[in-house]
């Protein structure tokens, strides 16, 4: 859908569509590396996030708390342990064009004080398509190995890393601690064996090497992992007790020498021209590597150097992953379904007879909302030169990763002469009840509420998930099976459960996969989570464009569930003290406020809240230890462009030290870091006689 630039956006449009990304990034980062059940394709998740950083540039402060900017992966997976990381796993800058590459060299060589005459040489390795998983060795031992995660932290998936052949379990002559990095993976071939031997006994087959790779690292059996033919290619290194090398590539050899598999595509370039010669080199290779790569990782080859550019916020200054282009193809649009989300989302989805892009079949494809299917973006503008979108039609498919394409565009010299319009619902298929689009929404949504089973299930399946309630043993399966069989039909349900046990649920016991024990043990995992922290509550109402980070954020500013719940009763006048508050907080904006206090004072939905609250005990939000703080208690504001450090790294520190980060200048507000732009703030704070600091000054002011 073609969408306005952001050079005419205003500020609340801006805020908005930056609530509105966020929401949609988090749930993508959420569906990709937790569920291995990816929901966008690559290239419109980078789309997603360039245009999202290109606003953020624009209005540098309207950046959000839970800006995607600053997020790498997701929450660990449920059923592991968790690791914390020694070394922060970083995620890659994208490049999608050749002018890319040269701006990319350019801005290191400015960085660095180089001259065009100065050597930069540069690593090229081919970008794999699989999981990224750390392997800790001591003395020469592997101790553990973790997934990604959300960076920081990642799941214990030791026991299957080990069952790996290409991860030796000793290392001769290695570092005291060494940290290796790389991508599990499958291949093309031992896909396919695997998916045949599935289908014979019966079991579930994978839609791409990718899944199929993560979800086999991701079993809770080792032994299911070990007749999986999962390989593990080394290109990168965390925490170690000593240097490798003095460069990348001699590094990598080092690693190689202790038996880890490297890619053999892995080249030495001397400027951009060459780093674009081996980027072709290996896109003409692409289809017969026998595994699925989806672009060029380019590093600075000095080490060195690498540490003097050092890190942005998720990503390394000195590294950028070149993408390929989005593969297409043709094929028949056989019928549209709309699919109903847990905010009522009206979601149409292409059915199409199967075809093969880029090596993967592909039997699905988003439409995106009615005006796509009509052929324009959400202001009316022609997309597609105006051609709409029929069942019956001959459509290009877009894709760009192993996940649901979309379709692009239509050939209409192949349209059947009885086709009609697609006629998108005004009523929910799943309810009845009206599908109602706001003024400025480009979303249908159906307005059931609770009473919508497709709105039920979707909510209840969030209200259970990881950073939610985290119920073990309750997942969306049995949020399905449950409410199928009338147990549950709202959160507050799920605490009663226990209390039904000697009547309708004796059947439980009793059905398939379920016994005394594992019964007895679900209402255990039910009873633990009745004591719980309040992000986690906050998060678990499933508020529209209230993510995991703008939960943690408005615990932190209120402290207890009582604060938190009058605060939004008091907001609803969308005026006064309360609502000046709720805006006041760094990272809420009117969207997300008008979504909060809309969930408070609607009474259907007031009223679900308050039976699930009897049954919880709500544990305050954890507060840092402020003890000898020179902003402990202190109101900060930060405004204009921060160049020592981003703009969440200044949030976290201040909060760390006591402080509340508003988004607004108030006469409340005691400190004023001013970067350069900072505009009108910096002005109402010396008209207001406010304490102004540059941001040499509050680094030093915190110093102590």
């Amino acid at each position: 859908m073609a969408e306005p630039a952001v050079e005419t956006l205003s500020e609340e449009a801006a805020r908005a569509e930056l609530a509105a990304l966020a929401e949609t990034l988090s749930q993508a980062n959420r569906a990709y590396h937790t569920d291995d059940a990816p929901e966008i394709s690559d290239a419109d998740y980078d789309r997603l996030k360039q245009r999202n950083a290109a606003i953020e540039a624009r209005f540098p402060h309207l950046k959000r708390e839970d800006s995607p900017s600053d997020q790498v992966g997701s929450a660990p997976a449920e059923g592991f342990g968790k690791i914390r990381h020694a070394q922060r796993m970083m995620s890659l800058s994208n490049a999608f064009e050749d002018a890319d590459i040269t701006d990319f060299d350019t801005s290191l060589r400015r960085y660095l004080g180089l001259s065009e005459d100065d050597a930069l040489t540069y690593t090229a390795e081919p970008k794999i398509d699989g999981l990224s998983l750390s392997l800790r060795y001591e003395n020469g031992k592997l101790m553990q190995a973790a997934t990604r995660g959300n960076g920081s932290e990642g799941e214990n998936v030791t026991a299957n890393a080990r069952t790996i052949t290409d991860i030796p379990e000793q290392i001769d002559g290695a570092p005291e601690v060494l940290e290796v990095r790389g991508e599990v993976y499958m291949s093309h071939a031992d896909f396919a064996d695997l998916n045949a031997r599935q289908e014979a006994r019966g079991g579930k087959t994978f839609a791409n090497p990718r899944n199929a790779a993560a979800g086999s690292l991701r079993q809770l059996d080792a032994r299911i992992t070990r007749d999986r033919p999962l390989r593990f290619f080394a290109y990168a290194w965390g925490e170690l007790s000593e240097p490798l090398a003095e460069t990348q590539m001699a590094a990598i050899a080092r690693l190689k020498d202790f038996r880890f598999e490297t890619n053999p595509l892995t080249a030495i370039c001397e400027n951009p021209d060459a780093i674009l010669a081996h980027y072709r080199k290996i896109e003409t290779q692409r289809a017969t590597l026998g595994y699925d790569i989806d672009g060029v990782v380019y590093k600075v080859n000095d080490l060195a150097l690498q540490a003097r550019l050092g890190f942005r916020s998720t990503t390394p200054r000195w590294a950028i992953a070149h993408k390929f282009p989005a593969e297409l193809a043709w094929t028949r649009l056989e019928k549209i379904d709309i699919q109903v989300g847990r905010t009522g989302a009206l979601s149409p989805v292409a059915r199409l007879t199967p075809v093969t892009v880029g090596g993967v079949v592909v039997s699905n494809a988003t439409l995106h909302n009615e005006d796509y299917i009509a052929g324009r973006d959400n202001e009316g503008n022609p997309i597609r030169d105006g051609k709409d979108i029929r069942e019956g039609d001959w459509v290009q498919v877009y894709r760009a990763g192993d996940v649901i394409p979309k379709v692009a565009d239509v050939d209409l010299s192949k349209r059947p002469a009885e086709s009609q319009p697609f006629v998108f619902p005004t009523i929910c298929p799943e309810c009845g009840s009206d599908a109602i689009r706001e003024e400025g929404d480009a979303i249908r949504r159906c307005s059931g509420g609770m009473i919508c089973p497709a709105q039920a299930i979707e909510k209840m399946k969030h209200f259970v998930s990881r950073s939610a309630f985290d119920i073990e043993g309750f997942g969306a399966k049995q949020v399905e099976q449950f409410y199928t069989d009338g147990w549950i039909k709202e959160p507050a349900d799920i605490f009663t459960l226990k209390d039904n046990y000697g009547s309708g649920l004796q059947q439980l016991k009793n059905r398939e996969g379920w016994g005394e024990k594992s019964a007895g043990n679900l209402f255990d995992a039910i009873d633990e989570r009745r004591r719980i922290a309040l992000p986690r509550v906050i998060f678990s109402l499933g508020i529209r464009h209230v993510g995991e980070s703008a939960s943690a954020l408005l615990a932190r500013h209120y402290g207890t569930w009582p604060a938190f719940e009058a605060a939004m009763v008091n907001a609803a006048p969308m005026d006064g003290a309360a609502w000046d508050d709720l805006l006041s907080i760094d990272g809420v904006g009117a969207v997300m406020a008008h979504s909060l206090v809309a969930a408070f004072n609607q009474s259907a939905e007031r009223q679900s809240i308050d039976r699930l609250v009897a049954h919880l005990d709500i544990q305050e939000a954890e507060r840092p230890n402020t003890e000898g703080s020179p902003v402990a208690g202190k109101t900060v504001v930060f405004t204009g462009t921060l160049e020592r450090m981003t703009r969440a790294e200044a949030k976290a520190r201040a909060e760390a030290l006591g402080a509340k980060v508003s988004g607004s200048v108030s006469a409340k507000t005691d400190i004023v870091v001013a970067g350069p732009g900072a505009g009108s703030k910096e002005k109402k704070a010396r008209d207001l006689g406010l304490m102004i600091l540059d941001e040499d000054g509050w680094l030093e002011f915190i110093a102590g």
